[in-house]
């Protein structure tokens, strides 16, 4: 199957078991799935996921993965808390902070970039190693307590909306689109696609493999950087956990999504897709009142369900 193709397929069959979730959904809690409320809801929580899995989907386009995604979610946050709390000694102006806290964040995508390229580290043991660093440096600038007292403005942007949508999701939504203009009709998305495939056919043909990759993981990084700062503004205040787990959300949101792991497919529609799929899913079990672990275990079934068909289709290609 043709990669354009694929991504058609893997759409569309999406969008199918999208919408006959959300039909069922809405008979099981007899209408109770379907109000404005729960919608802007499962919208609102599935924006910040989002946000980290665009750069994810990047990512694993070029056959690697970040695991140092959830940590930068929680440093990003934290360091504009820091920044601006008036409970802290530095008082800064919201926009410097989040200045700061995204710079902060791109660095650390620039390190995994190094790390993987020049380093020649594998990628999983390099965005590993950071996942710890980064996660130790903030839970010891925080002392582990949350950073309340954020600027109210700051605050107020997670409950703020644009026609009945969430401040929230419009920053998921244009971004994401943002990202499908430039993978589909830039230099930098060609050069994405063509160091998946094949990255020594990519350097052979004159790619740089090094500073793409670099772009490319420092993107990520600034994406979870934003994230960092949409779950600041949802819970008014710096917290030291946050952002745990969220690269294996991340992750999951782009293998439902039809991206291969082994590089080279994927795209940003698909991934927020599995992404609103991963969140529908949590929603309306709870709804339903299922045990979360059990919620749990079906998004790790479906995860694994994904990765098979995605080796399946390797092999009709290969076969």
């Amino acid at each position: 199957m043709k990669i354009n193709q694929r991504k058609a397929f893997a759409e569309r069959n999406l969008l199918i078991i999208l919408a006959v979730m959300a039909v069922y959904l809405t008979i099981a809690t007899k209408g109770n799935f379907s109000s404005w409320d729960n919608i802007t809801n499962l919208i609102r929580q599935s924006s910040i996921n989002g946000v980290v899995a665009i750069g994810m989907t990047l990512i694993i386009i070029t056959g690697g993965i970040d695991l140092s995604v959830g940590s930068i979610v929680g440093l990003s946050g934290m360091v504009y808390a820091l920044l601006t709390s008036n409970r802290g000694d530095i008082q800064m102006s919201s926009s410097l902070a989040i200045i700061l806290a995204l710079g902060v964040s791109a660095l650390i995508g620039l390190a995994n970039g190094v790390a993987v390229h020049n380093g020649k580290v594998p990628p999983f043991i390099a965005t590993l190693g950071m996942m710890t660093l980064v996660r130790g440096i903030v839970m010891y600038s925080s002392s582990g307590r949350m950073i309340s007292g954020l600027p109210m403005g700051f605050r107020e942007f997670s409950v703020a909306t644009m026609l009945g949508i969430p401040a929230l999701a419009w920053t998921w939504i244009f971004l994401a689109i943002f990202m499908a203009f430039v993978l589909k009709y830039t230099m930098y998305g060609r050069n994405l696609y063509a160091i998946g495939s094949n990255i020594e056919a990519a350097r052979l043909s004159g790619i740089n493999i090094g500073s793409n990759l670099y772009k490319f993981y420092l993107t990520a990084a600034l994406f979870s950087g934003i994230a960092g700062l949409m779950l600041g503004t949802r819970m008014a205040a710096g917290v030291p956990t946050g952002g745990q787990g969220y690269e294996l959300d991340a992750i999951a949101s782009v293998v439902i999504g039809g991206a291969s792991l082994s590089g080279g497919v994927g795209s940003i529609f698909g991934t927020a897709l599995g992404a609103l799929i991963i969140q529908t899913l949590r929603n309306g079990g709870n709804l339903l009142g299922v045990d979360p672990f059990i919620m749990q275990i079906i998004i790790g079934a479906i995860i694994i369900l994904a990765v098979f068909f995605d080796q399946y289709l390797k092999g009709r290609k290969t076969g």
